[in-house]
C-alpha cells in the first residue's frame, strides 16, 4: 500500500528514480479508482457512445453528471503524479525523462509501456542512487555467502587453485 500511494506523496517530484513496483502499483491504484466510476456511470444510465463523441457533454444531469465531474476531477488530480512517476521510472533505466514525449506520437505509448517493464540500472546512475539499494556487494553469487561464513572452507582460486 505504501508503494501504491508514494507517487501522490511525491506529486511534483520529477527527479530521482522509482522502482517498477511503485509505478505498477500506482497504475493499479488508478484502475481501482476508475473502474468503480465507470460502473457508476453505467449504473446511472451513462451513454458511453455519447461520452466517446464528446467527453465534456453532460446530457442527462443529476447522478450521471456528478459521476462524470468526479471522474474528471480524479483524472486531473492523478495526471501529474502519473507523469512524474513515469519520468522517474525512465530515470531508473538511465534514460532522459523526455522519452515521455513518445506518448504524444501515435502508438508511442506502446514502447513507453515496454520501457516501464524493464528493471532499472544496478547501482547509482546520473539520476541518483539505486532505489532497490543494489550494488556490487549485494549482487554476489549465492554460493559466495557460504564461503564468507567463519570456519567455512575457502573456494579454490581460478585455474584449479594449485600453485605452479
Amino acid at each position: 500500500m505504501d508503494y501504491m500511494l508514494l507517487p501522490l506523496r511525491r506529486y511534483f517530484d520529477f527527479s530521482g528514480r522509482s522502482q517498477r513496483k511503485e509505478y505498477w502499483l500506482f497504475v493499479l491504484f488508478q484502475w481501482l479508482l476508475v473502474l468503480p466510476l465507470l460502473g457508476l456511470f453505467a449504473a446511472t444510465g451513462g451513454d458511453f457512445a455519447a461520452l466517446a463523441a464528446s467527453p465534456f457533454a453532460l446530457q442527462r444531469g443529476g447522478a450521471n453528471a456528478a459521476v462524470m465531474v468526479t471522474g474528471w476531477i480524479v483524472l486531473v488530480a492523478l495526471i501529474i503524479p502519473m507523469i512524474a512517476v513515469q519520468v522517474r521510472r525512465l530515470h531508473d533505466q538511465d534514460r532522459s525523462g523526455w522519452w515521455i514525449l513518445l506518448s504524444v506520437v501515435p502508438f508511442g505509448e506502446l514502447p513507453l509501456i515496454a520501457m516501464m517493464l524493464f528493471d532499472g540500472t544496478v547501482g547509482g546512475n546520473r539520476f541518483g542512487p539505486d532505489p532497490k539499494r543494489r550494488d556490487a556487494v549485494h549482487r554476489r553469487d549465492w554460493r559466495d555467502a557460504a564461503v564468507d561464513q567463519p570456519g567455512a572452507p575457502q573456494r579454490p582460486a581460478l585455474g584449479g587453485g594449485q600453485p605452479r
